[in-house]
């Protein structure tokens, strides 16, 4: 009698009595769940029970005395697979294995197959016990299990306006979709394995907001918040935000599911649709209130500006009446943004802008008001000279919004600190003060349309409540944030932008230095103050009191910045314009000219000119065009060294430094 190994319960050898071995036959053809046969020790089939024909569909006569890799596809028995399954149980006593098999008519299930060893009372090999499990069905369940799966994770990948990514227990990034790359901008390689406190500001993540999420989702169940979120390229927007927890059959936590939506623009929508109505009826209150006096008294200064006036005392009250003109054209001409936001009408105006030339336009903007509240004022910029693209104008007076903020709730003689820290390709800006600070309150209304802050103190300043509304939008409109801070009453405050994508690069000599300004305009007097005031801003100068004299002068000097009058006698300033261009240099054309009007400005334009100065040329105006021009510059140069645009970093004449 054989031993068997492994296929009874106690794997131990046995001599059955008589009338045991038939009984044990009868058990083993009675199973019909499980193909049990024995082989010889070449693999032949030497016995057959009902399992094994329910399962491969032969009957005993048809498969006894036949090799067993006769149910092995034709792959398997060409690379000798039956005859390994055989040299491992014999090798090591047992050999379990899954695969597919095939039945008498052709088809294919899949098998869990147990070869036993067989030994005889000598410890010769007598032959092997195979059982058979058909698990086809088990199979199709873990294929379909897998393929939904797959059809799921297609799914999740294809989507593209919401962020769905996993998270493990501790907030570390697993896995990454399409939308999560094209709302925050990083690729997955980029961020598995990753902690996904990285999409939060560096404020947010020192407060512990991400974990408090992960704490709220586990206790609630599910976690849904809105707030600002970063890209990978410094720019913020405004998410919505949901995580569930992912547990398993046994309860544990297996992580996070967290879907995000970029919901920047309707929460802008939202705010501006809430104050429109405010807004819309304040603004008719005071259109015929305030703008229709503007006029005339902005060309009564005009004039004053225009005749000579003798007395010191009538020109600086001559000069007190600008200022004051000046900061009520402010004041409207913010109420006016207001509105164009309020209807999308407000366009950013883009362009290659170097940013100490615009906090220095901002500084002197609010000059008038520092000095006479005797505020100490200093301006802090890195060594490097930083470029971004941006609106300048709108840059501009955010900063002047904030500096003419905190010269206003600041007591006389104080002191207002501006700086200006570059970190990596983020630009920060801090406008900072010793005044009289804000409450908590406050810091959370501050931005609403209308808001005075702190009532008792807002009562004693003169405002509309819309500066800092206006600036915050402007900031959101470059993909920056801008933010409040305060230590509480007394302490002063401080107002932190910041801006993504600044760059810098040192700028060659040539560009640096002196520029070269052509002046071309038949009235001398014009052409020769004007070429005083641009001497002293470090430019170099020509005149020219006739268009071809112009011309001839601009072959020979290749300025940098042409001033050419309109309204010239002989050749005007269309036809010069156009001589200008055709000897190929690279300048920029203001037109100036005493018509500024919209038609006027209309037609500048369409002629090719880049700017549009009305006479008497506004000194804040005229400095504007001149940095532009040597930004013209600096783009060119850098061109002629090969630098492509997206990989140009800039730098030129900045505000004073430390």
């Amino acid at each position: 009698m054989r031993r068997y190994h492994g296929l009874m319960p106690s794997a131990s050898a046995f001599q059955p009595a008589s009338g045991e071995g038939d009984r044990f036959r009868l058990l083993v053809d009675a199973v019909v769940d499980y193909g049990i046969f024995m082989l010889d020790p070449q693999g032949r089939i030497e016995s057959w029970n009902a399992g094994a024909q329910a399962i491969k569909g032969y009957t005993a006569d048809e498969v006894i005395g036949r090799h067993f890799s006769m149910f092995y596809q034709e792959e398997a028995v060409a690379r000798g697979w039956p005859d390994e399954e055989l040299r491992r149980a014999r090798e090591h006593g047992r050999f379990e294995d899954e695969g597919w098999r095939l039945r008498k008519d052709g088809s294919r299930f899949w098998a869990n197959v147990v070869i036993t060893a067989l030994l005889a009372p000598d410890g010769s090999l007598s032959g092997y016990a195979k059982v058979t499990r058909d698990l086809s069905e088990r199979r199709l369940h873990e294929e379909a299990l897998r393929e939904s799966e797959q059809r799921f994770r297609l799914l999740v990948e294809g989507v593209q306006d919401y962020a769905i990514y996993m998270l493990d227990p501790d907030g570390f990034i697993r896995s990454w979709n399409t939308g999560a790359q094209q709302i925050k901008g990083y690729s997955a390689a980029e961020v598995i394995g990753r902690h996904f406190s990285l999409f939060y500001s560096a404020g947010d993540a020192a407060a512990g907001l991400p974990q408090s999420e992960l704490e709220e989702a586990l206790s609630r169940g599910r976690a849904e918040r809105e707030g600002w979120r970063v890209r990978k390229d410094g720019s913020v927007f405004w998410a919505n935000v949901v995580i569930s927890p992912l547990r398993d059959t046994d309860g544990k936590l297996r992580g996070f599911a967290k879907v995000t939506r970029d919901m920047t623009e309707r929460r802008r929508l939202e705010a501006l649709e809430d104050s429109s109505q405010r807004m819309n009826e304040f603004l008719a209150m005071l259109a015929h209130e305030l703008r229709n006096p503007l006029a005339p008294i902005r060309n009564a200064v005009t004039v004053m500006q225009l005749e000579t006036m003798h007395s010191q005392v009538l020109r600086n009250s001559r000069d007190v009446i600008d200022r004051q003109l000046s900061h009520m054209t402010r004041l409207v001409d913010d109420l006016l943004d207001v509105g164009r936001m309020s209807t999308g009408k407000i366009l950013l105006r883009k362009e290659r802008v170097l940013y100490g030339q615009v906090v220095a336009r901002a500084i002197e903007a609010v000059r008038p008001l520092v000095d006479a509240r005797r505020h100490q004022l200093e301006a802090s910029l890195p060594p490097a000279d930083i470029w971004l693209e941006a609106d300048p104008t709108r840059l501009a007076q955010v900063l002047q919004n904030l500096l003419v903020n905190a010269a206003k709730f600041t007591p006389e003689g104080g002191r207002i600190d501006l700086g200006v820290q570059l970190d990596g390709n983020r630009l920060m800006t801090t406008v900072r003060d010793n005044g009289i600070g804000l409450t908590s309150e406050a810091i959370g209304q501050i931005f609403e349309l209308f808001s005075q802050g702190d009532g008792q103190a807002a009562a004693k300043e003169s405002g509309l409540g819309i500066g800092l509304t206006l600036a915050r939008s402007l900031v959101e409109m470059h993909g920056g944030l801008l933010e409040a801070y305060s230590d509480g009453p007394g302490q002063g405050a401080s107002f932190s932008f910041f801006l993504p994508q600044a760059q810098t690069v040192e700028l060659d000599e040539d560009v640096a230095g002196a520029m070269r300004c052509l002046i071309i305009d038949d009235n001398r007097d014009a052409a020769d103050s004007l070429a005083q005031i641009l001497r002293l801003m470090d430019c170099t100068v020509r005149t020219a009191y006739a268009g071809e004299q112009g011309l001839a002068l601009a072959a020979q000097f290749a300025p940098q910045l042409v001033l050419l009058d309109i309204g010239m006698p002989g050749m005007g300033g269309y036809e010069v314009q156009r001589g200008l261009r055709a000897l190929g240099l690279t300048m920029l054309v203001a037109a100036v000219t005493g018509y500024g009007n919209e038609e006027d400005r209309r037609r500048v334009t369409e002629a090719g000119f880049d700017a549009h100065l009305v006479k008497p040329v506004d000194f804040g105006q005229l400095q504007e065009v001149l940095d532009r021009s040597r930004a013209r510059l600096s783009s060119h140069r850098l061109e002629q060294v090969g630098v492509k645009p997206a990989d140009r970093k800039f730098v030129g004449v900045a505000a004073q430094r430390q």
